[in-house]
């Protein structure tokens, strides 16, 4: 499967483009961060796991550029419950939340 990922500024999202069709994350800044808001797949795309490539590259990119992730969405949070060599970035998955879970 190829595709091509670009960072829209403009519109606040990272897209992957697959056969003609846009899957993408959409996303805002703060100080320090990113929130990780909505994954949005065409029905077209679906079955492929591109969610989970979106959830890894955005989470790739957060940890490239050195940003807090406050993962609102839920493939990505679930992406990050999955794979915890993201948890340390993320704001929502500390030692310290988990604890307050039991």
């Amino acid at each position: 499967m190829e595709y091509t990922v670009i960072n829209n500024e403009k519109d606040q999202r990272f897209e992957i483009h697959l056969d003609g069709y846009i899957a993408f994350e959409q996303y805002k800044l703060f100080d320090g961060g990113i929130s990780y808001i909505h994954t949005e797949v065409p029905p077209e795309l679906g079955g492929k796991g591109i969610a989970a490539y979106i959830a890894k590259y955005v989470l790739d990119y957060a940890e490239e550029h050195h940003l807090k992730v406050k993962p609102y969405c839920p493939f990505i949070k679930a992406y990050i419950d999955k794979h915890p060599e993201y948890q340390a970035n993320s704001l929502f998955h500390t030692k310290e939340s988990h604890e307050n879970e039991n």
